[in-house]
C-alpha cells in the first residue's frame, strides 16, 4: 500500500469519528460509489484523465452525488483525490479506511476454512470461540476446502491456528519421521 492511501484513509477516519457519523451509513455510499466505480471502465477513463480539468472532474462528481446521495464528508473525500490526482485509487483508500475503522472498532478479521458447510448455529459458535481467542470481536469469512479432511484451520492476522485432520495428521507424520 502506497504511504499516501494510509494518510488519506487516517484524515477520513478523523473526520467521520469527529463529526460522530454512522460508520454503517458511510460504508454503504462508499459502497455504492465503489460498485458503481468498478463497473464503468469510461466512468474510470474520466476521472482518471490528466487532460480533463480537476474542477469539470469534480462537477460531475457533484452529478453523480445527486443521484448517490454521498454525505458531504464521503464527497469531500472523493473531491479531494480528484483534485490530488489520486481517484484512480480510491478502492484502495476505501480498504485502509475500512480496516482502520474496524482496528478503532476492535473488530479482527478472520477467515475461517472448514471440511464442510456449517450450519447457522454451528458458524455462531465458532465465532465465539474465536472471538474469545482473538480476544475481540470478529468478523469472518468462511471458505470450503475439503481437502482439510475435517476440522478447521483459523487465520487471524498473521496466526494461523490449523485444528484440521489434514494439519494433525501432518504434524503426527513430522513426529514420526524425527523420531521423536
Amino acid at each position: 500500500m502506497a504511504a499516501f492511501v494510509a494518510r488519506y484513509a487516517t484524515a477520513f477516519l478523523e473526520v467521520v469519528t469527529a463529526a460522530k457519523l454512522d460508520t454503517n451509513a458511510i460504508g454503504l455510499e462508499f459502497n455504492d460509489f465503489l460498485a458503481t466505480w468498478d463497473a464503468s471502465s469510461e466512468l474510470q477513463a474520466f476521472f482518471v484523465n490528466p487532460a480533463i480539468p480537476a474542477i469539470q472532474k469534480v462537477g460531475f462528481l457533484d452529478t453523480m452525488n445527486a443521484k448517490l446521495g454521498l454525505r458531504k464528508e464521503l464527497r469531500n473525500l472523493l473531491a479531494v483525490l480528484i483534485d490530488n490526482g489520486r481517484i484512480g485509487h480510491v478502492g484502495e483508500v476505501a480498504d485502509a479506511y475500512r480496516k482502520l475503522l474496524q482496528a478503532q472498532l476492535g473488530i479482527r478479521q478472520a477467515q475461517i476454512v472448514t471440511a464442510r458447510e456449517l450450519g447457522a448455529e454451528e458458524r455462531a459458535a465458532l465465532l465465539a470461540e474465536i472471538g474469545k481467542l482473538a480476544g475481540a470481536r470478529v468478523e469472518a469469512s468462511f471458505k470450503l476446502d475439503a481437502s482439510i479432511l475435517g476440522g478447521t484451520v483459523v487465520r487471524i492476522g498473521s496466526t494461523v491456528y490449523d485444528g484440521s485432520v489434514r494439519g494433525r495428521l501432518d504434524r503426527l507424520k513430522e513426529s514420526l519421521v524425527s523420531g521423536q
